[in-house]
């Protein structure tokens, strides 16, 4: 079972294989493959009512008797592989993120994360995947990104996902299946409400290093007299927030 993401936001265009040979003339694809009987051995393949790319077909033990794989260098396989499951933990107050992503700074990467990472960056239309496990209970506080598109699905656990837009703040429900899509700069927070974890994997459609801005990190950063201004509260009273330490 996968799940998939593509960097599109149009409706996306593939061309399997066999699409691509069917749609060939006969006498076009005889003396481009060159087959033994050629034309005439062309004309035995018969196009399928079903799409093969995703129905496998039922005598398939008859029509493979050998398929194997050479295992490619491990230098190449990394650009394009990487074990999120087995990567680094990031922990946060309420839960812990496993991240596939490209880093400015690569100190520290073993050799995979340097190799994967760089991959990401090179290509102007990719990825950034993480796993995000949000405790029971736990919260993944406000923030958005100043540089990518969100999409998330769940894989396990429930809970309650806040928009919070100019003037209107959205709230609803997710389950195992669901999927979640956050716009750039769309300032969200989810959070679990069941007793197991809320287990997502989600995309960002960025492969330069994800920019996030949190609600402690904007509010922190603002001066204690410009908030007494804007919410009509003494300035000491924002002393009552708690500071991460450096």
């Amino acid at each position: 079972l996968f799940v998939l993401f593509f960097t599109t936001h149009e409706e996306l265009q593939t061309l399997d294989v066999d699409d691509a040979f069917f749609n060939t003339p006969e006498d076009i694809a005889a003396r481009a493959l060159k087959p033994q009987g050629g034309v005439n051995f062309i004309r035995t393949f018969k196009k399928q009512e079903e799409d093969q790319a995703v129905n496998l077909p039922p005598n398939l033990d008859e029509l493979v008797k050998n398929a194997t794989y050479v295992q490619s260098p491990d230098n190449l396989v990394w650009q394009y592989f990487y074990n999120l499951k087995g990567s680094a933990e990031y922990p946060f107050p309420g839960g812990v993120f496993q991240w596939a992503r490209y880093r400015i700074n690569g100190t520290g990467l073993n050799e995979t994360e340097k190799i994967f990472s760089e991959s990401l960056n090179k290509h102007e239309n990719t990825l950034t995947l993480a796993t995000l496990r949000i405790f029971s209970n736990g919260l993944g506080q406000p923030h958005f990104h100043f540089n990518a598109n969100e999409m998330g699905y769940v894989i396990s656990g429930c809970g309650q996902v806040g928009v919070i837009l100019s003037g209107v703040t959205s709230n609803f429900n997710i389950g195992i299946g669901d999927v979640i899509f956050f716009p750039v700069g769309t300032q969200h927070y989810i959070k679990s409400v069941c007793d197991e974890d809320l287990l997502l994997i989600l995309a960002y459609s960025t492969g330069n290093q994800l920019e996030t801005l949190r609600m402690k990190d904007y509010f922190h950063g603002t001066a204690d007299h410009i908030l007494a201004q804007l919410f009509f509260k003494e300035q000491a009273e924002f002393k009552k927030f708690p500071r991460a330490a450096k």
